[in-house]
């Protein structure tokens, strides 16, 4: 099942549980607006080249849109709306006050030199500028795009509005970035982490961990964990798998990473195939990298007790259904990496203010955001008599019917 159809079903399923009005319901499911541009640009040759990029807002009741941009090949529409509708979600989950949009453009970022993709991003710049901006649409990074590309569309933006650094989140830190932006959904993960077991009478420190994907989230996600105290005795990436069952030295690993550019080949572990890491015996699984990963085929030899979705779908409506039959806690994407989203929120009110925070002040407002996020979910599991997924899914999918209708949608 594709992103698209597992997000509407879960806004199905909410819908149904929270007893909203059918038009209503068609209402929130309707993106507010769909962009879809045609970027020319020179190459470093001479030759023209023309790629097309989009950007879909959904919705904005409860305030400006938010997402990512993304520089990838298969920048797919029907994606591009999920994860619009997905950050609509996630935003009114952590009760931040934006609605949700993603963009992207359908290119290899690998493939361009560092000025084409200049030229790329200041060309869609150009043709959605009038379309985002501080109280409209707030684009940050995603697969492809970094703080660069946020400095380069700020750069745009600016020329035909004067400066605005509060119209990109994730930016470098000399232009309006907040710190502890770069960790921030790892670090929200481990607060939610540690929400979720807490409320079973379990920490960090007591538990072994599997890791899969190694890159921003999933090496911050290590990290963090291995400071509290919790054992990490596998972590994959596209590189390749290792494994320890005494515990892996992410330190180490992090070093060794960063001068070989790859996890195998490390003292401290042994390899092994990476998809079998899914199923390794851990305590704790947290899947950080692609969506679709745990599926009908391997979901019944999952041995986890929980499962963290640090990536954007990583669980298979069908393969929910049999990790539920088989007791295992799922903590649910549209929170549980709203980390990032968070911090972007804060680095959009300190650009606003024209005040920047203290790294330590960032830290402990995210953790007050996802400590109280989870209170709130576990309140509609209560309620409704459903699992985390749909406790979260009824809290986000409720505040924005609730903004949608104290607006007066019928008009």
């Amino acid at each position: 099942m594709n992103a698209l159809a597992a997000t509407n079903r879960n806004f199905r399923q909410a819908a149904r549980l929270l007893g909203l009005d059918s038009r209503v319901e068609k209402s929130l499911l309707i993106p507010f607006r769909e962009i879809k541009v045609e970027c020319t640009i020179p190459k470093d040759d001479g030759s023209l080249v023309s790629y097309v990029g989009f950007r879909v807002q959904h919705d904005n009741s409860r305030g400006p849109m938010k997402g990512g941009i993304r520089y990838h090949p298969e920048v797919d529409p029907d994606e591009v709306n999920a994860l619009a509708q997905l950050m609509t979600w996630k935003t009114a989950v952590v009760d931040l006050p934006y609605g949700g949009a993603k963009g992207g453009i359908g290119c290899n970022p690998k493939e361009l030199s560092a000025s084409e993709l200049e030229r790329l991003t200041r060309v869609f710049t150009q043709k959605i500028h009038d379309l985002i901006g501080v109280n409209r649409d707030v684009p940050a990074p995603d697969m492809g795009t970094n703080s660069q590309t946020m400095a380069w569309i700020l750069d745009e933006y600016s020329k035909f509005h004067g400066h605005s650094p509060a119209v990109v989140t994730g930016k470098p830190v000399d232009l309006g970035g907040s710190l502890g932006r770069e960790a921030a959904t790892g670090r929200g993960v481990v607060y939610a982490t540690e929400a979720l077991l807490a409320d079973h009478g379990k920490s960090i420190k007591d538990l072994t961990f599997a890791i899969q994907g190694f890159g921003n989230v999933g090496s911050w996600v290590a990290r963090l964990v291995h400071d509290i105290g919790g054992k990490i005795v596998a972590v994959s990436d596209i590189t390749g798998a290792i494994k320890n069952p005494k515990g892996i030295n992410i330190p180490a690993l992090l070093k060794h990473k960063e001068e070989t550019g790859k996890l195998i080949d490390f003292d401290g572990a042994d390899s092994f195939d990476p998809n079998e890491l899914l199923t390794h015996e851990c305590d704790v699984l947290i899947p950080c990298a692609l969506g679709g990963v745990l599926n009908r085929e391997n979901a019944e030899n999952v041995r986890a007790k929980f499962i963290i979705e640090a990536a954007n779908h990583p669980t298979d409506p069908e393969a929910d259904e049999i990790l539920a039959r088989k007791g295992v806690t799922i903590l649910p994407d549209i929170y549980a990496n709203a980390g990032g989203v968070t911090v972007s929120y804060f680095e959009w009110v300190q650009n606003i203010q024209g005040f920047m925070w203290e790294e330590e002040k960032v830290n402990t407002v995210l953790k007050r955001y996802m400590t109280r996020a989870y209170g709130n979910i576990k309140g509609m599991c209560k309620t409704h008599n459903c699992n985390l997924r749909m406790g979260a899914f009824t809290l986000g999918v409720n505040r924005v019917a609730r903004a949608t209708m104290l607006r007066g949608w019928e008009a």
